[in-house]
């Protein structure tokens, strides 16, 4: 039993936290021949990304992952804790830390990516006894699918058995084939068009086929789906009828690398404190219009004062 010190939390994180590399060619790519480029070393995981910009917008988060003993893991913690509880994350000895290198166009546009990640193999069915009181501390769940696939149903059915709210994030089409086929007691699955793709078994070529494969989705047993447009926004479909569209202004782009990653920070931010779902989608994309527009995975300029200034810019009346 992990006898760390618990507390009560808004959110605790639990997933993925890797060491994210950014490559980005400074002309159009080109495949088969070498690129000039520029490279940068950030912090990574969605889980650690959400748990980061959350805890910028002033909610009182926890991170949950798996760091190997190495400089990578200690740089990692040691630049997340100043807005995230990291003392539940556990350090592997013999297992490196988590990588993603991204290669970006000339556009900020994500190419091609690489994850690096065998360390989260070492996560044991044991892992959520030993967390449970981490886990049942919370007011909200993250979930992000890097563990393995009994633990996230393990997650899944504590939530459902306690009531705690739990939201989804698949991580990538691959990984989203973790979930279990029952979904009863997600609160939120936020993904983007391929995974939702994945989840639905839809292909998704219009603007009806989004909400199709969301209400594919919610019956699986989700109370509420949102599903990521890329520049064209996302859409959100729940159980209580509730269906839109949120379509975000035209801003300059420096880099989506952790866009979404903002994107579910302000939609769990807003569900927190009793907005609308789609108030709280609002949010959300003011989130990650900020971050868009930043080289930042997460940006440094998110804070509650700029979330303010985002969602009175763009979505006041």
């Amino acid at each position: 039993m992990n006898m760390k010190e618990t507390k009560i939390i808004d959110i605790i994180c639990i997933g993925g936290a890797n060491v994210d590399w950014k490559i980005q060619t400074l002309k159009p790519l080109a495949y088969g021949t070498s690129n000039p480029a520029i490279s940068a070393k950030t912090k990574g995981g969605v889980a650690r990304n959400v748990a980061e910009n959350s805890g910028r917008i002033g909610l009182k988060t926890s991170l949950l992952s798996y760091v190997g003993a190495d400089t990578e893991g200690e740089w990692l913690m040691q630049n997340t804790k100043d807005f995230v509880d990291v003392s539940p994350t556990e350090i592997i000895h013999g297992e490196s830390t988590g990588t993603y290198t991204a290669v970006l166009d000339d556009d900020g546009e994500m190419a091609v990516a690489f994850a690096n990640m065998s360390i989260y193999n070492e996560v044991k069915e044991y892992f959520f006894e030993n967390n449970i009181r981490h886990i049942q501390s919370a007011k909200m769940i993250l979930l992000d699918t890097n563990f393995p696939a009994k633990v996230i149903g393990q997650v899944i059915t504590s939530c459902k058995n306690t009531g705690i709210p739990i939201c989804i994030t698949p991580v990538s089409v691959s990984k989203a084939d973790k979930l279990p086929d029952s979904l009863e007691g997600v609160t939120w699955l936020i993904a983007n068009h391929k995974e939702a793709e994945a989840l639905s078994k839809l292909e998704i070529t219009s603007e009806g086929d989004f909400y199709r494969a969301a209400e594919v989705i919610m019956k699986k047993g989700v109370e509420k789906v949102v599903i990521t447009r890329g520049e064209k926004g996302l859409i959100y479909f729940t159980n209580n009828g509730e269906a839109g569209a949120i379509v975000p202004p035209s801003v300059p782009v420096v880099d989506v690398t952790g866009s979404i990653d903002s994107l579910i920070a302000g939609i769990l931010f807003g569900y927190l404190k009793g907005l609308s779902t789609e108030d709280a989608c609002k949010i959300g994309v003011s989130c990650s219009l900020i971050t868009l527009q930043t080289s930042d995975t997460v940006s440094s300029e998110l804070n509650q004062q700029s979330l303010q200034e985002s969602f009175k810019k763009y979505f006041s009346n």
